[in-house]
């Protein structure tokens, strides 16, 4: 009996994807178990596994179709796993193309060889049969992206046939005057533009991120931070941590350290507004937003106030190492109190961060730069890094905001109360 592919129970608040990549074809086996298709969702992929082995008989929904949780994507005809010979309908398609399925998979080889490509550019490289070296790289790292891959389809389809040789006129024909064309009235050009269709995660950011200015009073306040002491640590430090925990010392777990410090201390910058009333949280789930090949996403730590300063590191590397391989789940996503971004790793030296609703606080962190600053009626050269919170002015009073940030500077210019206050 034939097995409905449908959409799963995604997640929480999630009833839509849209249809990314089928990784297998009309007529391949499927293994129990085995990703059939991808769906992209406002805020990760997901994966879809086949219930029972047998062959992808029918694809129901294209590539880039929109779906709702239930719908059918494909239909699955049973066969025993144990089976030795394959059913008629993939002996049917290999025996009406065999030269066409061998090209395909000779160039998914060589895709998956040649060049870098994020998981999902190699995945659609491998089920397009397209050769990685022949894809122009826009990624970070010089990564091939899933957009460079259906730019090159776009491109290879838009190719002109290459017209046959005309032949040489005669002596006759070149005797003849030459014909005047009228002159064409000139028209805009085309050739210079480039449509790309905004993927789900694009358009719910951009969706958000409209919602955030027009349904919240923001507002930014900024300061700036001398770095020299935390540069000290990490570097007198950072050997022993590393041998010690197996991680580097960076940064960020100061931040996340400092943050927490200033959260506990002004509370309502920790809260969220639901109706009339304020909701004070008193756990502290720290989103950490990463740029990632299709927008920003904002995996979250858990209680990172019961996270060591090693833990803390390892999981701000997972989530990095998540992210570039496209597998970060829902949960990892779901949730936050406050959210903290570093546009410095891009060489940001001042930004405005917008919020992460119903968050009320965001933390913008920049690049660090030695600038001369006036210290004890002298002017020395200091490593400086400013920073910005940007907060819902409908219950973060700017007082609050002020001291906030100057919490956050006091405790990272003076990195040993991070540890005497906890």
């Amino acid at each position: 009996m034939p097995i409905n592919i449908v959409v799963p129970e995604i997640g929480e608040s999630i009833v839509e994807a849209t249809v990314a990549l089928w990784l297998k074809h009309e007529g391949d086996r499927v293994a129990a178990g085995e990703a059939v298709v991808e769906l992209e969702t406002e805020k990760a992929n997901v994966q879809v596994p086949a219930e029972r082995a047998g062959v992808l008989a029918h694809i129901e929904r294209k590539e880039g179709e929109d779906v709702k949780v239930g719908d059918v994507l494909g239909v699955i005809e049973p066969i025993a796993e144990t089976a030795g010979e394959a059913p008629a309908p993939v002996a049917a398609q290999a025996e009406a193309k065999p030269m066409e399925k061998t090209a395909e998979k000779l160039a998914s080889a060589l895709a998956l060889e040649t060049g870098k490509a994020t998981p999902v550019a190699r995945r659609m490289a491998e089920v397009q049969g397209v050769n990685l070296a022949q894809v122009s790289a826009s990624g970070p790292g010089g990564r091939v992206t899933k957009q460079d891959i259906a730019g090159f389809l776009e491109t290879q389809k838009a190719k002109p046939e290459v017209p046959a040789a005309l032949p040489l006129p005669t002596i006759e024909q070149a005797k003849q005057p030459a014909i005047q064309t009228p002159s064409m009235p000139v028209v805009a050009r085309q050739d210079g533009e480039e449509r790309v269709h905004m993927s789900r995660r694009r358009q719910t950011i951009a969706r958000r991120l409209l919602e955030a200015s027009q349904t919240t009073a923001m507002l930014t306040t900024f300061n700036e931070i001398d770095m020299s002491k935390v540069i000290e640590i990490r570097t007198r430090r950072k050997e022993s941590f590393k041998e010690q925990h197996g991680i580097g010392l960076g940064f960020m777990s100061f931040f996340v350290k400092a943050t927490i410090g200033a959260l506990k201390a002004f509370p309502r910058v920790n809260a969220e507004i639901q109706g009339d009333e304020m909701v004070l949280k008193h756990y502290y789930d720290i989103g950490m937003a990463i740029g990632a090949e299709e927008g920003l996403v904002v995996p979250v730590l858990r209680d990172a106030d019961r996270l060591s300063f090693a833990q803390i590191e390892q999981a701000i590397k997972t989530f990095v190492q998540k992210t570039q391989d496209g597998t970060l789940s829902l949960e990892d996503l779901r949730g936050g109190t406050f959210t903290i971004t570093n546009g410095g790793v891009f060489g940001s030296l001042l930004s405005t961060p917008i919020l992460n609703p119903p968050q009320v606080g965001i933390l913008g962190l920049h690049k660090i730069e030695e600038r001369p600053i006036a210290l004890n009626g002298q002017i020395v050269i200091r490593p400086m890094m400013y920073v910005a919170l940007s907060y819902d002015h409908r219950i973060v009073d700017g007082r609050e905001a002020v001291q906030f940030l100057v919490r956050i500077k006091e405790l990272i210019e003076d990195p040993e109360t991070l540890l005497l206050e906890g």
